[in-house]
């Protein structure tokens, strides 16, 4: 049932939320890691894949979790010294789950302020 709600492609806006990252953090990334060059639509809005997700997710652990600096993180990045079981990978199953919870607790948001 999941499996039919996962998208290809994910808005600034939902790759934000999904990673608790400010969109203007996410365009920096994008302007500093070679890695990170998500693909834009028609009318030029940025959009995410699961691979992208999965590139944000990993420069996030190396920046937040491992204190790495930007420049070391892009040398890490590039050096591929990430384990896999280093790296946080996200299924489509759980970028749907993700986008399931935050729908389910917008719908509540919305009822109890209707309260």
């Amino acid at each position: 049932m999941l499996e039919s709600t996962t998208k290809l492609y994910y808005s600034i806006k939902e790759v934000s939320e999904l990673t608790s990252l400010k969109p203007y953090v996410l365009r920096y990334w994008e302007s500093e890691f070679p890695s990170l060059k998500p693909s834009k639509n028609k009318a030029g809005n940025r959009t995410y894949k699961k691979n992208d997700i999965n590139v944000i997710l990993e420069i996030k652990k190396l920046l937040y979790d491992k204190k790495f600096t930007i420049k070391g993180a892009i040398e890490e990045l590039k050096s591929g010294h990430t384990t896999k079981s280093d790296s946080p990978k996200m299924s489509n199953k759980d970028i749907s789950v993700l986008v399931e919870i935050r729908n389910e607790l917008k719908s509540i948001l919305n009822e109890l302020n209707r309260h």
